[in-house]
Order: structure tokens, then sequence, then C-alpha cells
């Protein structure tokens, strides 16, 4: 599954993230609890180099507080960043970033010398209820549609920081297929842009292995079926999602599982665990390192082609 929703302000917030960071202090990143990894920016690993860095992960609430516990314990060993996992009912919890600003710039944030921070996220990911508490003010729209800001901001910060606001960045083609879908099942993409039944399927399949309990509670199942497809039956007859002959209409189905996925009814669920990323890069290596090889045969063969027609 490839992502390709891309619209033109967000093509635009990257070249002004790239113009701004030289500026910049310290970059305060809002991650998804629940795709820790899927909902990272990679241009922020190429741009950032040494300045320091926050990894916020909002929406813990919905998330699995033992995977979200070894995610930041993933990102401040591997990455060197300082985490902070909060809900959006958290306002105390989410000034603490402040703090952690100061802490981690402890040259500046005086009257003379002012915090530099941008803050930045994919779409829908919280990062408007954050700027919202910390600013104890209504500057950035929040809403549950992805991509609500459009343009870059500056805000005033007690304790003389600055944040600077960017859009929400979403890069334009997803290497990871499997990211592709943890973005798509959480809603950072628009629902316009994706496929219901596909991001369903790959939804059942990964609760079956890894949420097995709270399927068949929420869904009053007596036990679970073997595979993805038989769960997505079995829900469909328990909700009732029924087409002429009994046939269980599927994509009604899709909407019911991902909606409630999303709603946490299901329960505390995180969609990765670092051991997974970690295989999902490496396989992806080898794939990435097969088609260079293909690429640089083609090269060759092309060169030898044209040095014998001479």
């Amino acid at each position: 599954m490839h992502i390709q929703w891309y619209p033109g302000h967000m093509h635009k917030a990257n070249k002004e993230i790239k113009e701004v960071l030289p500026q910049i202090d310290l970059i305060i990143e809002v991650l998804d609890a629940r795709i820790p990894f899927s909902s990272q920016n990679p241009l922020l690993a190429s741009l950032r180099g040494d300045k320091p860095c926050i990894r916020v992960l909002s929406k813990t609430d919905l998330a699995d507080p033992e995977i979200t516990l070894l995610w930041q314990n993933h990102l401040e060993l591997e990455h060197g960043v300082k985490t902070l996992a909060v809900t959006t009912q958290q306002p105390d919890k989410i000034k603490q970033i402040t703090q952690l600003c100061q802490r981690m710039v402890p040259d500046r944030g005086t009257n003379d010398k002012t915090i530099k921070t941008m803050i930045m996220g994919i779409p829908n990911v919280g990062k408007s209820t954050i700027i919202n508490t910390l600013a104890d003010r209504m500057i950035a729209i929040t809403g549950n549609e992805p991509a609500v800001t459009k343009r870059q901001q500056r805000i005033k910060l007690d304790n003389n920081i600055v944040l600077s606001d960017t859009p929400g960045v979403l890069w334009p083609n997803v290497e990871n297929k499997n990211s592709g879908y943890r973005l798509a099942v959480t809603g950072a993409i628009k629902d316009t842009a994706i496929d219901y039944d596909d991001i369903a399927f790959f939804a059942a399949e990964y609760l079956l292995e890894h949420y097995p309990e709270q399927l068949k509670t929420r869904f009053q199942l007596e036990s679970l079926p073997d595979n993805e497809t038989d769960l997505m039956e079995a829900i469909g007859r328990k909700r009732g999602c029924l087409r002429a002959g009994k046939q269980v209409d599927i994509e009604k189905t899709s909407k019911i599982l991902i909606s409630e996925l999303r709603a946490g009814t299901i329960g505390n669920i995180t969609l990765e665990r670092p051991e997974i990323v970690e295989k999902e890069l490496a396989e992806l290596a080898v794939v990435q390192k097969q088609k260079a090889e293909k690429k640089q045969n083609r090269k060759k063969k092309w060169k030898k082609s044209q040095s014998s027609k001479k």
C-alpha cells in the first residue's frame, strides 16, 4: 500500500521547515502513541543534526500503556531524545513541555535570550490541542479531520519561549507499506484516500495476533476465528451487517471495526512495537538493496549495448 495523499501545502511545509530549522534551538515532534514510528517525519532525522528534541507521545489514553513505555525507552536510548507521554485531557502534563525546553536549553530562556522551538507532527496527531494548552488560549484550530493547520505561525509562550508551528506534514510516499496501513487505520490520512476494506483486514490480522481478548470481549465472540477473513465475517454477523441472502456486508463491517478501534472502544491498542518495526525495516533494506542492484545491472547492460554499437 503506497500513500500518495500529499496536498500542496504539505510540500510547502517541508520547504519552510528546511528554511527555519537552522534558527531553531529545540524541536518538539508530536507522535501518535499508537504508532510512534509510523507517525514520525523522516525529514526530521536528516535535518535535525544534534539539536535537542522532545518527542511527545499523544493519545496515550487510546494506546497500550505497556507498549508506550517500551517506545519511550526505545526512543530515548536509540535516538537520544526526551519523551513525554500525554493525553489531551492532561493540561498540567502537557505544560511540562516548557519545563523540559528550559532544562534542555539551559543557556537560553532569559529575558535577552529566547528559546526558539519548532513543533511538528503529522495530521490528526493532536498537535493543535497541545499548542492551545501551552499558550493558554485558542490559537490553533483543532479537529478530527487531517490537515487542519495550513500555514506556519509563531507563538510566544511563558518563560521566553517562542514556538514555531508547522502545518501537519505527511511525507509523499511511505516506503514501509505497513506504516501506510497504520497511518490509515488511525485516521492520519483522509478517509477519501483509503480503501476501508483493505485497512480493516490489516487491522483485523494484527488484533487477532496481539489483542485477541479485547476482540472477544468487544464483539461478544465465544471463540476467535483462525484468520482475519473469518473474523470480519463473525463481526459482521454479530453486528447485523447483512445484505440480501444473509451475506456479510464487508464494507459496513470494515467501517465499524475501524471506527471502534479509533475511538478506543475495543481497548487500549498500539499498532506497532519496536521489535516489529526493526524487523520490517530490515526486510525493507533487503528489498531496497535488490532494487538498487537491478537498477545498476540495467545501467551496465545499457552501457554495454551502447559501446557494442560503436
